[in-house]
Order: C-alpha cells, then structure tokens, then sequence
C-alpha cells in the first residue's frame, strides 16, 4: 500500500517549498493524534512544528473534529454574498472581542497570502473613496515574509524568496527590521537607525506599513521587541498612513498572549489571520480592520464597494472549526500550556550551541550555522531529527521550534536533548 502511494506521489503529485530532485521521499501519513503524526510505517513523528504552524491543539482534536461534523451534517457552504450564518457571525464576534480597540470588522478569505492581499487593497481603496488620490505608496520591512500571491509577494519581496518573480511585483519601499536576540545590546541602536529611516520613508503619499509582530517567522524566526512596535506605530499614525500587523503566525497564542497586538500594546488598522484561526482543521483566512476603515466603503454606488471575494468565503465548516478552537485557546488549561512550554524554551535554549538565541511565547529559535534558506546545514538538521522520529522543518540554519500546544514536556525535553546533541556534534 505505502508503495502505491509513494509511486502515485511521484509521478502525479508536485510539493510546495521543495526541490523534488533532491528531497528524500516523503513519509506517508495515515493518521495524526495530539503532537505526533503516524505513518505508514507505523512511526510516530513528533510535530515540532505544528505542521507548518496551522496546528494549535493537536491533530484530530475531538472538539474540533466533533464540531466540524456537526457543521457538515446541517450544511457545508453557502455564497456568502447572499447569506450569513452563524459560525461565521459568532466567529466574526469571537475575534473582535479579543482584539483592541474598535478591531471590529472581520471580511473572511481563503489563507493567509488572501488576508494580506484583502488588506493592502482594503488601504489602498480606503483613501480612494475619501478622494486622496495621493496615498498609493506601500512600506515593508527587510526581510518580511507575507504569502505567495502578488501582493503579499511584493511586500515580501526583501526576504528573497521571489527573484523568479520580481518583473511582475509592484514597487514597495523597504524599511531596515532591528531583529535582537537574547543578550543583544545593541537593540537599541538597531531600533533608533530603523526608526530614523522610517521616518525618511513615512511621506504623505504612504498608504499603509505592513510588518510581522513580534517574530518575521518564514526568514528565520527573526524577533523584534514591543517597544519597537509601540514606536513605529506611533510615527505611523502621525504620518496619517494605515497600519497592517500581519498575525498569520503569531496570532492565536503564539506570542503568548492571543494576539501579538495585545503584547505590543499597539492598535492596528488591519490585523491579518489564518494558519491557527481553524486550529489546523481546514484553510481559512480573516483580515480585521477598524469600524473607521468599513465606513469609508459605504455609500450609494457599488464601485466605492469593497469588489473582492472568494468562492468558499466564510466557510461553515471553516468558521465552527474556528469557534471550537478559540473556545479551547481561551481556557486555563491552554493559557497553562502556552507557559509550561516557553519556560521549558527558557530552560534548554541556553545548552544549545549557536548565537541569537530568541524566545517569543511558545516559539524558540536559535542560529546554529551560517548562510541563508538554502543553507546545507538545514537537510542535515532536518535528518537528524527525522531519524529519532521528530519533523523539524528548519529555516536554513536556524532550527525552532514552535510546537502544538498540548506536547508533553518530556516529548519537549527530548527534542532539546536531540538539537544539543546535533550542535556539540557539528
């Protein structure tokens, strides 16, 4: 049986972030409990890294599942053009209610690249129906990282994931990001020179500044402290522009809080959410923006309209997914589980061999060579972890990790007495 799915893979099957020429064969997964992902072969692989960061509970969790089902067997997908229901209201009220401010309005959409793209067109259109012609410009930061499709591509392009791409993006400026790291002392510096630059970059035709919160997760894990993000937003607002905090990873519990917003103590125009937002049970993505921003989209002409969609929109078994998970995210039990594993982070980090090491929340990484995503150190690590039945999907040479919520603490130890022994050996 694995055979025949193996000889399907290849000849029919093309894996995203992968060079199929050289990647080992691909293990065949025939179930999932909790932190561990079984295979075929009847191995128990310990996720490390919540299966691409989507999974916050644990795979198949038995609430999610149940209301998942529940959902199927009354009905699966309506237009949401036409209609509403009540996962989606409810859903949409569960996420206000725990964002800041007047963080009130929630359009759905497919993922997290479809959550950024809603928002730079939701800023961009903004200052159009209030006749500023002149805000069209958009700031990223070095090396964000915000999806695949056009938009997010362009405001990503800094990380270097898309020269293949880079004649069919559309200009964006490109602020320097203070990454610190513990022990870093010249954080400070780092964020004033940011800062500095900025403010050159902050003129009156910027529509908007996206950044990661916290953590730029796909370049490596790359952390930032509140305080900076406290002082960027402040010379944002000045400068009238709009502010997207990108939270498709460090949203729901990640940071330690649910949101990165709420550890920064900063209020966003737009927030941007995917990956935990289901709980790993099915894609769906949810772009929140201030009551202000939605106003400016009202009026008697459907071009001043917001003309986007997609077809599974607000998704029923998406959004009672969604409400299953922030029922079990908001409960002692979870809150107790998010600490448990950054103090064990806290503990082990500082017996591995490597420089930057960095904890935010559940998420720990450290550099444990050099060079960049197609480093040769990362298939190495990779193997290394993949022979002791554990996925760590590293981020060239940065090994993380960034696990569901309900690993044990000795299954936590056990992948820190493995990343020690592959860095004392190297």
């Amino acid at each position: 049986m694995t055979d025949d799915i193996l000889d399907l893979d290849r000849k029919h099957v093309w894996h995203p972030f992968t060079q199929e020429q050289t990647a080992p064969t691909p293990m065949v997964a025939v179930g999932a409990s909790g932190a561990h992902v079984l295979t075929q072969d009847g191995r128990r692989m310990l996720d490390l890294v919540s299966s691409w960061w989507v999974n916050l509970h644990g795979h198949a969790h038995p609430a999610i599942a149940r209301a998942v089902a529940e959902q199927a067997s009354s009905f699966e997908q309506v237009i949401f053009a036409d209609f509403t229901h009540a996962p989606a209201a409810r859903l949409a009220a569960g996420l206000a209610g725990l964002l800041p401010g007047d963080l009130d309005r929630v359009f759905y959409s497919d993922d997290g690249s479809t959550a950024v793209e809603v928002a730079l067109k939701m800023a961009l259109q903004y200052f159009a129906n209030r006749g500023d012609d002149r805000r069209r410009k958009l700031v990223a930061f070095d090396g964000a990282y915000h999806g695949d499709t056009v938009g997010a591509m362009s405001v990503g392009c800094s990380s270097g994931f898309f020269r293949a791409w880079e004649g069919m993006m559309f200009p964006v400026d490109v602020a320097p990001y203070p990454q610190t790291w513990m022990g870093d002392e010249d954080v400070e510096a780092k964020e004033a020179a940011a800062l500095t630059a900025l403010d050159a970059l902050l003129t009156d035709d910027v529509a908007a500044v996206i950044i990661e919160p916290l953590v730029q997760g796909a370049n490596g894990m790359r952390m930032a402290r509140p305080e900076f993000l406290r002082a960027m937003a402040e010379r944002v607002r000045a400068a009238g522009a709009l502010l997207i905090y990108d939270e498709v990873m460090t949203g729901f519990g990640r940071t330690g809080a649910p949101f990165a917003c709420l550890v920064a103590g900063v209020l966003p125009d737009f927030v941007c959410l995917s990956k935990g937002l289901t709980g790993g049970f099915l894609a769906m993505g949810a772009t929140v923006c201030r009551e202000g921003i939605y106003q400016a989209f009202l009026g008697e002409r459907l071009s001043k309209a917001f003309l986007h969609g997609h077809s599974y929109t607000a998704n029923p078994l998406g959004c009672a997914a969604g409400l299953a998970s922030l029922t079990i995210l908001l409960s002692d039990d979870c809150r107790a589980r998010i600490a448990a594993i950054e103090a064990i982070h806290r503990e082990r980090i500082g017996g591995v061999r490597g420089v930057k090491a960095r904890i935010t929340g559940s998420i720990a990484a450290i550099d444990v060579g050099e060079g960049g995503y197609g480093s040769t150190l990362a298939p190495r690590l990779k193997a290394f972890f993949r022979e002791r039945d554990m996925l760590m999907r590293p981020l060239g040479p940065v090994a993380y990790f960034l696990p569901p919520y309900c690993i044990e603490a000795e299954d936590l130890h056990r992948a820190w007495d493995a990343l020690e022994a592959f860095t004392k050996a190297l």
